[in-house]
């Protein structure tokens, strides 16, 4: 009973009753797969304060899985998303995630977040499921080596260090961190705190905000009695707008970094004109025109698409698709979860018009390409 309730829920989610079918025939394949579907699980914040971030991500993963299905899939299967809403809280993401292993999804897909993350992985790695493309850069989930663990995108260390290359070139050394109270925001402290200390410097002052919360009151005071040039922000984007916004009006001029975690977008839709001056390091391609052609790919799948805006974490779920795909594809028609890993290890240098990725037997992220663009006043994002 209990079991099929679940997997109603699951149904509803994907909006397709034809998932209770899938279900029965995947168990009785005991490798997540059925004849003429795949079925990935995605926990992620489909409510609260980080929604953005998990919708985002799965629209852009649906675009590409989309045009998919509509040629025949992959192999001959379609590729779906079943998805749960965590409410970017980690006992309601373990909760889910054994729902899926319980229901026999193929992998573990775009999980949003390092708290989550971190206690969805060692679930995954136990039942031999493999976790593909978390929307986190986490050091804790890329080291040690584990085989079921796949990433797709740069780490946060790749960022901060990037971030503490950007504003030490210019003769900025007074730099403060103002990072969320969890496993997200200590791994970019620790990574700013490890790029500053190579040069032999040290933030210049720390402040914290709890995860779910915009009460930054004082963390703002702290932070700004230190006179930093500039302050790196590790946190969502209501949080971080919130900071932002307080800090200007209280006589701020330098510039704020946030790591593309942030969600871009729904930041520069939180500031408004107030989005002057504020960095972001991103991960992916630049999703707002056609220069690269992945990026013309997106933005042409995008095009009927009513309500839905290019971003970031779209792209970032986009791009997460064609390689999970080409995974897929590699594996062949007998598809296992562990031919597939192996599948995976053997993309190398894979050229995905202008983004390229690179994994091997040993080497479970794909890329380390970090650039910074810049939010301005009217509502745009800069190179």
């Amino acid at each position: 009973m209990q079991r099929r309730q679940a997997l109603s829920t699951v149904c509803k989610l994907v909006g397709s009753s034809a998932l209770a079918s899938w279900g029965v025939a995947a168990q009785a394949q005991s490798a997540g797969v059925s004849d003429n579907r795949i079925v990935l699980g995605q926990s992620a914040p489909f409510s609260g304060a980080a929604v953005q971030l998990g919708l985002q991500y799965f629209l852009g993963a649906q675009l590409h899985f989309d045009a998919l299905n509509a040629r025949g899939g992959v192999n001959g299967r379609r590729i779906e998303i079943a998805r749960l809403d965590d409410s970017y809280d980690p006992e309601r993401c373990a909760a889910n995630t054994r729902q899926f292993i319980q229901d026999g999804v193929f992998a573990l897909f775009g999980y949003v977040g390092t708290p989550t993350s971190l206690v969805a992985l060692p679930l995954a790695t136990e039942a031999k499921i493999p976790f593909f493309a978390p929307f986190t850069g986490a050091q804790a989930l890329r080291e040690p080596f584990n085989r079921y663990a796949i990433h797709v995108r740069a780490s946060y260390f790749d960022e901060t260090d990037a971030i503490v290359r950007q504003t030490t070139s210019v003769g900025i050394k007074k730099i403060a961190v103002f990072y969320q109270n969890d496993a997200y925001g200590k791994t970019g402290l620790e990574g700013v705190t490890n790029a500053l200390k190579a040069l032999d410097l040290a933030p210049v002052a720390v402040g914290t905000v709890e995860r779910g919360s915009t009460d930054v009151a004082q963390s703002l005071k702290d932070i700004l009695a230190a006179k930093p040039e500039a302050i790196v922000q590790i946190s969502a984007y209501k949080p971080c707008a919130t900071f932002i916004r307080l800090a200007r009006r209280q006589g701020f001029t330098g510039n704020f970094y946030n790591l593309s975690f942030v969600g871009t977008q729904a930041l520069l839709d939180e500031l408004g004109s107030e989005a002057r001056g504020v960095v972001v390091s991103q991960v992916m391609p630049f999703p707002y025109s056609a220069a690269q052609a992945i990026s013309g790919e997106y933005l042409a799948a995008l095009k009927d698409k009513r309500g839905v805006a290019p971003n970031y974490s779209g792209m970032e779920g986009f791009v997460a698709a064609k390689v999970f795909a080409e995974g897929v594809r590699r594996a062949g028609r007998n598809l296992t979860r562990e031919g597939f890993i192996t599948a995976v290890q053997g993309i190398q240098n894979l050229q995905l018009g202008g983004f390229s990725v690179d994994f091997g037997p040993k080497k479970h992220t794909g890329s380390r390409f970090v650039e910074m663009t810049l939010l301005t006043e009217d509502g745009r994002v800069r190179r």
